[in-house]
């Protein structure tokens, strides 16, 4: 799963390394939970890639209320293309959610001790996504959301977790966006674990209102 994650590029970094034609402002954040905004880079229908900030936790068009989106901050990937939650999106709404890092939590010595992951070159990390689009009967307010994708670990992450973010390669980042379902699929998988680097950190990430860049630093 990915419960956690930090952002620390600033937008002009992302508008440079996406190719973003358009992005929304905001700070560098290094203890990113659930049901909270976060940057979410689309491709729109005339071909424009645009960063807006969704709100993580999927809630499906057809949801009664938006509470369902509490639940839904995570599609595994070999369930993704079937399940009903997801699979519209799946089809037709697929997104990246750009990282510097994620958190992932290993039991030792009884005490569940955090991790901070991230890539070896200290490139941002691009996880595959699924957005939707929900309305308010009641308001008509427009709720748009996201959920990150998941798949087995690699060799890196086996020693900590069992499951991982589908991080998306700068070469398949459009193909993630526009390409077909059935051309897509083999992209959920595990990426290299040569190129990520994981550590232990400060426990005081397992706390929703802790930030800060020493959140990052090794222990």
């Amino acid at each position: 799963m990915c419960g956690r994650f930090a952002l620390k590029a600033p937008p002009s970094e992302l508008v440079t390394y996406f190719t973003l034609d358009e992005c929304d402002d905001f700070s560098p954040r290094y203890n990113i939970p659930p049901t909270t905004k976060i940057a979410t880079i689309r491709q729109t229908p005339e071909g424009k890639r645009v960063l807006n900030l969704l709100r993580w936790g999927l809630v499906p068009f057809w949801a009664k209320d938006p509470s369902i989106g509490n639940k839904l901050n995570n599609a595994r990937g070999e369930t993704v293309a079937e399940k009903p939650s997801f699979r519209s999106a799946f089809k037709a709404r697929r997104c990246l959610v750009p990282a510097s890092g994620f958190y992932e939590w290993k039991t030792e010595n009884k005490v569940k001790q955090p991790y901070y992951i991230s890539l070896k070159s200290g490139d941002p990390m691009a996880f595959a996504g699924i957005w939707e689009s929900w309305t308010s009967k009641e308001s008509g307010e427009i709720l748009e959301s996201v959920c990150i994708v998941t798949t087995g670990p690699n060799e890196l992450m086996a020693n900590i977790h069992d499951r991982m973010p589908v991080i998306v390669g700068p070469d398949h980042w459009k193909d993630w966006m526009t390409a077909p379902v059935d051309e897509v699929k083999s992209l959920v998988a595990p990426y290299s674990a040569d190129a990520m680097q994981a550590w232990p950190v400060s426990r005081r990430v397992s706390r929703v209102g802790e930030e800060g860049a020493d959140l990052i630093e090794r222990v």
